[in-house]
């Protein structure tokens, strides 16, 4: 048999049969995931011992760990177990992101239905941080609001409270978005809207999903 020729990516220089095969078994990690998750949902209930199961087995499964949604799920669980205790109210938000994970509500569903009813920035712009000015609204699987923050300020950026004629971004957080769907928009949402569709102020209106992936 002859040597078989071996492609390289041009921009990695790896050969793609390796980097197809990398791929494929991330997403088989993926399907390994969610099937763990729905294991620990099971009895409707989520102890400390089975997220401590779920982040050592991302730990050791790194091309599943840094890929949607299990990148959320691995920050948010480092988080939770940083102090070596999760308490109820962390156990309750896990057992919520598992189930939206998993398909109770879904993620990527509750993504795609905030880009047709909420009034988001399309094509989405590229997310600077520097000397930028930011304000968030509602709840972020990323983890708390005062982590958003934090990780926007250490990248250069400020957050407002409400929003300013100097706003820059409007980031919308995924978790309970549901509640601007079915009713209102809420007020900083509106506001937003507003003044970037009179011309008002150039105050860009951004999902947490496009947001992330500039952090």
């Amino acid at each position: 048999m002859g040597d078989k020729k071996i492609i390289l990516n041009e921009e990695t220089g790896q050969p793609i049969v390796a980097a197809i095969c990398s791929a494929r078994i991330a997403e088989r990690n993926i399907d390994e995931l969610i099937g763990l998750c729905k294991g620990i949902m099971a009895d409707g209930s989520i102890v400390q011992a089975e997220a401590d199961f779920l982040l050592k087995w991302m730990e050791s499964n790194q091309s599943a760990a840094h890929q949607w949604p299990a990148n959320i799920l691995y920050s948010r669980i480092e988080g939770y177990l940083s102090d070596g205790i999760l308490d109820d109210s962390e156990k309750e938000e896990l057992f919520t992101l598992l189930k939206q994970i998993t398909g109770g509500n879904n993620i990527t569903d509750m993504v795609q239905s905030m880009a047709t009813t909420l009034p988001l920035d399309t094509p989405p712009p590229i997310i600077e941080f520097e000397k930028r000015i930011f304000c968030l609204t509602g709840a972020f699987t990323v983890g708390s609001r005062d982590k958003v923050t934090k990780l926007i300020e250490s990248k250069g950026g400020k957050c407002v409270k409400a929003p300013t004629l100097s706003t820059d971004y409007l980031v919308i957080g995924i978790i309970g978005s549901r509640d601007w769907i079915h009713s209102t928009h809420g007020r900083k949402i509106e506001t937003a809207m507003e003044w970037r569709d009179t011309g008002e102020v150039q105050i860009s209106i951004v999902s947490e999903e496009h947001w992330i992936k500039f952090v």
